[in-house]
């Protein structure tokens, strides 16, 4: 059984944002030789988090205003 682990590191320059790491976790599974199976993706930080989702602009606003109104940056 093949395996391979990676690790991706990303600096966000604003207290928060939205990053499509799909490119990303692609060229690790092509790199990786592993042709078929499955792939974890785990944020490693306690501030950040993995969704699945649409990659849409309408709805990273949304979520951004839930999330502001959730945990108040400066409340």
């Amino acid at each position: 059984m093949k395996s391979h682990t990676e690790y991706l590191t990303f600096n966000i320059p604003s207290k928060m944002a939205f990053q499509n790491i799909t490119p990303k976790v692609k060229a690790a599974v092509e790199k990786s030789g592993v042709r078929e199976g499955l792939v974890l993706v785990n944020a490693m930080h306690i501030t950040a988090s993995v969704f699945i989702n649409d990659d849409e602009q309408g709805l990273h606003h949304d979520f951004g205003k839930w999330l502001e109104q959730l945990a108040p940056f400066k409340p």
